[in-house]
């Protein structure tokens, strides 16, 4: 048998041409290289924060509705207050995680960071499109069809309001000014006008119904059916009254509002009143216009 020769040290090529080879993550020094994994891992942790934000914003929105906060909190300081700051935060971070990982080597999941960028990019054109709808439309919250004699709500109703500590039903012919909740605005223009003086400069489209040869009790029909079409709740015919009256809540935030139609004199009126806030953004005149094309189509089939 032969003794294997090669007992001392195997040389590689590179050491006989004295040079060290280096992985890739050490230094000069043989001290381990930071990774750069952080930097991949940006844009996930960017798309996480921005998932976290629209959590945040769908808890506001919905979270009223379903009786988890009160709309104060959610409008008011998630959404107006914190939520202004959140988006900002998440759409900076979204940035930085796309520079790093689009422009570095080796390039990274990029679109996670424009993703990251677009939820709270998204949430904020609502935001401003919502101050836009607000500005818009007058600060008013109560509609109706009948400027001198608005219909007027049940004493149950009014009871639920006042319960409810919610927005009074004010009279169409007091000027803004006098009333509590106008009282303290700089436009001295708008607290000039009443509620009428809106209504017929701002929704002269909206006019009472005439009955022609419809009979009163088609009428209450065509309304009860109206009202459910357009996704009214509560609805009832108020005994002993010529009113009908039914409940409407928003989509976002459970916000109710109150809406009765009354049947006199050959014509149908309709009125609907938030419960709260100052301006409805145009929502009960909206909801009016459906309500009476409804009632319409009703008559007319």
């Amino acid at each position: 048998m032969q003794d294997n020769e090669n007992t001392g040290p195997v040389e590689r090529p590179d050491d006989i041409a004295g040079e060290t080879t280096h992985t890739p993550d050490q230094t000069e020094t043989g001290i381990a290289a930071p990774p750069r994994e952080w930097r991949r891992s940006l844009p996930k942790w960017a798309l996480w924060l921005s998932l976290g934000v629209l959590l945040w914003f769908a808890l506001a929105a919905f979270g009223p509705k379903f009786g988890l906060i009160d709309w104060r909190t959610g409008l008011g300081f998630m959404i107006r207050d914190a939520g202004i700051i959140l988006l900002g935060a998440a759409a900076l971070f979204a940035v930085l995680a796309f520079l790093f990982a689009f422009f570095k080597t080796p390039r990274g999941p990029w679109w996670k960071a424009a993703l990251a960028f677009a939820i709270p990019a998204v949430l904020f054109l609502g935001l401003l499109s919502m101050r836009a709808q607000a500005e818009a439309v007058p600060p008013i919250h109560d509609v109706s069809t009948d400027l001198r004699d608005p219909p007027t709500f049940s004493a149950e109703t009014m009871a639920l309001r006042e319960r409810l500590e919610a927005n009074p039903v004010n009279d169409y012919g007091i000027p803004l000014g006098q009333l509590p909740m106008w009282e303290g605005s700089d436009n001295e223009a708008l607290k000039a006008k009443n509620h009428a003086d809106i209504i017929a400069e701002e929704y002269d489209d909206l006019q009472p119904i005439i009955l022609g040869s419809a009979s009163e009790e088609q009428a209450y029909d065509a309304i009860l059916a109206a009202m459910g079409e357009i996704g009214l709740q509560d609805i009832r015919r108020v005994e002993g009254s010529n009113t009908i009256e039914g409940v409407a809540e928003t989509f976002a935030f459970g916000f109710k509002d109150d809406v009765v139609a009354r049947v006199a004199d050959g014509q149908i009126d309709l009125r609907s009143v938030s419960r709260v806030g100052v301006s409805d953004l145009g929502y009960n005149a909206e909801r009016v216009e459906d309500l009476r094309e409804a009632i319409i189509d009703r008559l007319g089939s």
